[in-house]
């Protein structure tokens, strides 16, 4: 039988996810202390959040000791990795390229970008081979 992914994460859960791959596994209070400074939202809707998260599966709590921490369930990278590929196929009809096009025409885009890109491509062909 074929795992069902838990369901893409909402743009406050992906900005609590971004919290916890920085820091690491966190309290709730240093959760709402970080998204905090970025918006408006109250303590209760910080563990809120992370409750839907832990039953959707996206992050885990460890209640071991009297304050709950909770930690992102999956790599930062992998859920990334799955969240563009979502985008490529919903958007761009699965093609990379494409996405990649858009990517560089809606914003100005400095020379270090660029030479990243390439040699990440670079990379990619190479291995490819």
């Amino acid at each position: 039988m074929k795992k069902i992914p838990p369901p893409k994460p909402t743009p406050t859960e992906l900005s609590i996810l971004g919290i916890l791959w920085e820091r690491g596994p966190s309290t709730v209070r240093e959760v709402h202390d970080a998204l905090s400074q970025s918006r408006p939202i109250g303590y209760t809707g910080v563990l809120k959040f992370l409750q839907i998260m832990t039953a959707k599966g996206s992050v885990r709590c460890n209640s071991d000791k009297r304050t709950h921490v909770f930690e992102a369930f999956e790599p930062e990278s992998k859920t990334k990795r799955e969240l563009v590929g979502d985008l490529v196929q919903r958007a761009f009809s699965g093609s990379a390229s494409a996405l990649v096009m858009h990517a560089l025409a809606g914003k100005r885009t400095s020379q270090e970008e660029i030479d990243e890109i390439r040699r990440i491509l670079d990379a990619h062909e190479r291995n490819r081979k």
